[in-house]
């Protein structure tokens, strides 16, 4: 099997598919394993993975800066779900220190990417000055962005705000 011929790819799939149980039976040590394994060896969405399960406590101890550590990595390599997960780590503190400032620069990256997770806190950050400038116009074009994508949440600060 690729996973075991030390295939990065195939290994953080492994990982995945542990992780949900799709496929084989959910295994969340096997999954961190697997993605230990391709993140070692630079799989930019591995090493997002196994921060969410350092951050979750998902078959390892919970440790925030650890997850913070493979998530910059995973997102210097321009992974959004890691981008996104880093500017929350800022923007709340969680294994780093609060950097608002911060915060907005890793959900911007991620948003330009079209996370709407992130395209959706960038617009708090602007309607709720964060780390930014209050912008109303600012916040309705990234929640309108998010909205397209379906995020519940958009789509009611837009209601909210054009009541």
């Amino acid at each position: 099997m690729a996973a075991d011929k030390g295939d990065a790819q195939a290994q953080c799939y492994l990982g995945v598919c542990y992780d949900g149980g799709s496929g084989v039976g959910k295994d969340e040590g096997h999954a961190v394993r697997w993605y230990q394994k391709a993140a070692e060896q630079g799989n930019a969405q591995a090493q997002c993975d196994l921060g969410v399960c350092y951050a979750n406590g998902c078959d390892v101890d919970k440790d925030q800066a650890h997850a913070v550590r493979w998530f910059l990595k995973a997102a210097e390599a321009g992974n959004a779900p890691a981008e996104f997960n880093l500017g929350l780590c800022f923007d709340k503190g969680s294994g780093v220190d609060r950097d608002e400032y911060q915060a907005v620069q890793w959900y911007r990256r991620a948003a330009k990417q079209g996370h709407a997770d992130a395209q959706f806190s960038l617009g708090v950050c602007y309607e709720t000055s964060c780390g930014v400038g209050k912008d109303q116009q600012q916040a309705v074009q990234w929640y309108r962005k998010s909205a397209e994508q379906g995020n519940e949440n958009a789509i009611g600060r837009l209601n909210i705000l054009f009541q």
